[in-house]
């Protein structure tokens, strides 16, 4: 197979995959409501579900069928941990650039 056609075809297997476990797409209900682990995931790809959700109305970024504070937890967990952590590897690597430079 042709590399350059790989990377697409991958590309559109992850976003198949990752798709399937967005929130508000019906996996969860109030007999079984996402929990702490959910939560974490959701927030993860809460971008992926913002761009998503543009083009499906079932698609939400928090799921609505939680367990309450403990989704809410693991969510926000992965929102700071995850975003601010790319803040902080660019504060590191800018303030090398300038040492360096």
């Amino acid at each position: 197979m042709n590399s350059k056609m790989l990377l697409p075809i991958l590309l559109v297997l992850a976003l198949m995959f990752l798709s399937g476990c967005v929130p508000g797409g019906g996996t969860y209900d109030h007999q079984s409501p996402a929990g702490f682990f959910s939560g974490i995931w959701h927030g993860w790809i809460a971008p992926l579900s913002l761009i998503l959700g543009i083009f499906n109305s079932d698609v939400r970024i928090y799921e609505p069928h939680n367990t309450g504070w403990l989704y809410d937890f693991g969510f926000y967990i992965a929102l700071i941990g995850g975003f601010g952590g790319l803040n902080l590897t660019r504060r590191k690597l800018k303030g090398k650039a300038k040492q360096e430079g």
